[in-house]
């Protein structure tokens, strides 16, 4: 019998029994940050393994969720590797896709498997890319209009849907990243062809990619935006050295990569993080991950800032850590977090919406160790550019926010320090020194 506990479930069970049919004998919500369930439906003596994936809870994507379903089908039809698209449900907004064997990472992988799941990888990425965009048009997928870069039209719906309309609080680091892509943007000198733009996101087993992966920011765009987002996504999931990589999307596409215009998408794409989740940081939902998206856009942040050093020459140095302090208030938030980890997580979906109260409460002991150094030190180096000390917080980011505005480039690189100082302070807020969401991958720049 199907699991019923999920309050989802019912709708599901109908829903699928309904329009694809058969009788539904197993759902299990996936243990993640947004909405999905595995489902397994009988029809006609055949198991059918699905996978529901349903609309944000917290944040929303550059582009809506029946935009993905209907990109993925169009990649479907033309045989690139993705799950088939089986439906789609009105309300609650959910579509459902075929559930496709493999592993979405790397860990613990020979290096020769992974490397030929790769190159794999590399040469859909160039069938996907030379398809004619017109059956992508037809199901109306985004695209540039007249006169618009190719490589532009994805960040314009990005930041008006997900950060401009939904702006909760000033974001000094945000607009500052913003401008400089605005002031740098290249030209993508012709090359246009449908994307996936948060590229790596797969599926593979024995060296084969069985299905490329979470395609909600698939458009029409420049090919090189696919190139930018691996190496975004390769140190979460460990892709591999990726210069050989793109020396053989050169070979076998015939089209040269521009790395320049892949080392711009990177830095993008490493905004994207602080894009989406803006809103959701200032005033979070019922439901939220706050932690892992707080982690999230800390660590992209400092990927962006680091290109965006290497661009404009400023050397970043090392940021020293506060010294904790014992305050009144710290038993409490140790009895918490003491509370919270001792307590039964369960197993499943259940386990990880308990440990993300466990992170948060990790992340307030934090706080309240070393957060009024943090502000201090940001207040210090505010006071250091504008000329006069912030009252408080709230201030100090209106001030930053409003001198980065009118800037315009003249003082990047020492704003690229000075957000370096502060990214780095925030991620030693994120939990116990040392532990695993406090600490900083070293990202190599894109190269050939």
């Amino acid at each position: 019998m199907p699991d019923r506990s999920d309050g989802h479930a019912r709708w599901i069970i109908d829903w699928l029994e309904r329009d694809v049919g058969g009788k539904v004998v197993r759902i299990e919500r996936q243990a993640r940050w947004r909405p999905a369930w595995w489902v397994d439906v009988e029809r006609d003596g055949v198991l059918l393994p699905l996978y529901v994936r349903g609309e944000r809870v917290d944040s929303p994507s550059a582009f809506p969720l029946r935009h993905e379903m209907r990109f993925q089908s169009v990649l479907q039809e033309h045989g690139i590797p993705v799950p088939a698209v089986y439906g789609w449900s009105e309300e609650p907004r959910a579509y459902v896709m075929a559930r496709v064997e493999g592993r979405d990472s790397f860990e613990g992988v020979p290096d020769d498997e992974r490397r030929r799941a790769m190159d794999d990888y590399i040469d859909i990425l160039v069938r996907l890319h030379a398809l004619d965009v017109a059956p992508f048009v037809d199901a109306d997928i985004v695209r540039a209009g007249a006169g618009e870069d190719p490589g532009s039209v994805g960040l314009r719906h990005f930041e008006e849907t997900a950060y401009r309309k939904l702006k909760k609080r000033p974001d000094p680091f945000q607009e500052f990243v913003l401008g400089w892509l605005s002031r740098h943007r290249p030209d993508s000198r012709g090359r246009e062809s449908a994307i996936v733009w948060d590229a790596g996101q797969l599926l593979h087993s024995d060296g084969r990619i069985t299905a490329l992966l979470d395609l909600e920011f698939g458009h029409i765009g420049d090919p090189m935006q696919d190139l930018g987002g691996m190496w975004v996504r390769s140190p979460f999931v460990a892709l591999g050295d990726l210069a050989p990589l793109m020396r053989r999307y050169e070979e076998r596409s015939g089209t040269p990569v521009d790395l320049q215009a892949v080392h711009y998408h990177y830095i993008l794409w490493a905004l994207s993080n602080q894009l989406e989740f803006h809103s959701v940081l200032a005033d979070p939902v019922p439901g939220t991950d706050y932690m892992l998206n707080l982690h999230w856009c800390i660590e992209t942040n400092l990927m962006a800032l680091e290109g965006i050093a290497t661009v404009v020459g400023a050397e970043l140095a090392e940021v020293e850590e506060p010294e904790p302090v014992v305050s009144a208030y710290g038993p409490a938030h140790l009895h918490l977090t003491r509370s919270l980890e001792r307590q039964d997580l369960g197993a499943g979906a259940q386990r990880y919406h308990n440990r993300m109260s466990v992170r948060l409460a990790r992340h307030l002991q934090r706080i309240d160790e070393i957060g009024a150094a943090v502000v201090a030190a940001d207040l210090d180096d505010t006071a250091d550019l504008v000329g006069r000390r912030p009252r408080s917080w709230a201030d100090g980011e209106r001030e930053l926010e409003n001198f980065v505005l009118a800037d315009e480039g003249r003082h990047d690189a020492e704003l690229v320090r000075l957000f370096h100082r502060r990214l780095h302070r925030a991620r030693m807020l994120n939990g116990p020194a040392g532990s695993w969401i406090t600490r900083h991958r070293d990202v190599p720049q894109p190269s050939l």
